[in-house]
């Protein structure tokens, strides 16, 4: 575990080569800056929790890969190439990025295949959509069950799984996910993360997530980022992260 990680500690940290990278980031919206010289490597098919005090920064981190926030210095780059001023759309299409919302982004009147095909909106062949889709049924039984249902009717969980897989629907690398447990029930929460871990071990996703239940979101990730005021003040495994007594007092309720 480190505290105040320079960049060459977060590189040395993942021991490999970098998938995914920030450099020096000073990011925020409009005018005001959120997060300040802001440094993260992470490797392909591994995963990253960002914990820390509400206002930290943690979703701004993610809205900055994503391309949803005002970039004032550093780089961000996927396999050494740089995206940082790619659009979402962009993100997306060429650079293999997805994000899934923290905030509830079903169509509550539109079906379960009809929210599905709206996560390949930019597709440019309607047929291998098409084909994704049943994919997609074919993995998750739960809305394979529901496909022609109007979304408004599923479980918390079940909307959850439903975001979480319209975003697979453009067949991203990095997953960028805000908050996956907010709302759920306890069992529908051990869900969503069994659904993350088989992304990452069977599919080999890249997954960067923030979770407010720190517990469970260093539990799942290969790697935690603890950040305040917009910088990184501790670093290390999700094991190191989880044994660690500060990190218990302040965010594990121990």
């Amino acid at each position: 575990m480190i505290k105040n990680p320079t960049a060459k500690d977060l590189h040395d940290l993942i021991n490999g080569e970098e998938f995914l990278s920030i450099k020096d980031l000073n990011a925020g919206y409009g005018k005001m800056e959120i997060l300040h010289d802001f440094n993260l490597s992470l490797e392909k098919g591994r995963s990253l929790c960002l914990i820390g005090p509400n206002g930290a920064g943690k979703s701004t981190v993610l809205h900055s890969i994503y391309g949803l926030s005002s970039i004032f210095k550093g780089s961000i780059s996927l396999e050494e190439k740089n995206v940082t001023q790619l659009s979402p759309s962009e993100k997306l299409k060429h650079g293999g990025i997805t994000y899934v919302l923290q905030d509830s982004s079903i169509f509550p009147d539109l079906t379960v295949r009809e929210n599905l095909m709206m996560g390949a909106y930019i597709h440019e062949n309607q047929k291998e959509a098409e084909i994704e889709c049943e994919r997609i049924f074919d993995k998750y039984e739960r809305l394979f069950d529901r496909k022609d249902h109007k979304a408004k009717v599923l479980s918390g969980g079940e909307r959850r799984l439903l975001e979480i897989s319209r975003s697979l629907m453009m067949n991203p690398e990095v997953m960028l996910i805000d908050e996956p447990s907010i709302g759920l029930e306890p069992r529908f929460i051990d869900m969503v993360f069994d659904i993350l871990s088989d992304l990452q071990e069977k599919e080999g996703k890249t997954i960067l997530l923030v979770e407010q239940n720190a517990k469970k979101g260093l539990e799942f990730s290969d790697f935690g980022y603890v950040l305040v005021s917009g910088k990184i003040v501790m670093a290390g495994t999700g094991e190191e992260l989880l044994k660690n007594e500060e990190v218990g007092r302040l965010f594990l309720g121990g």
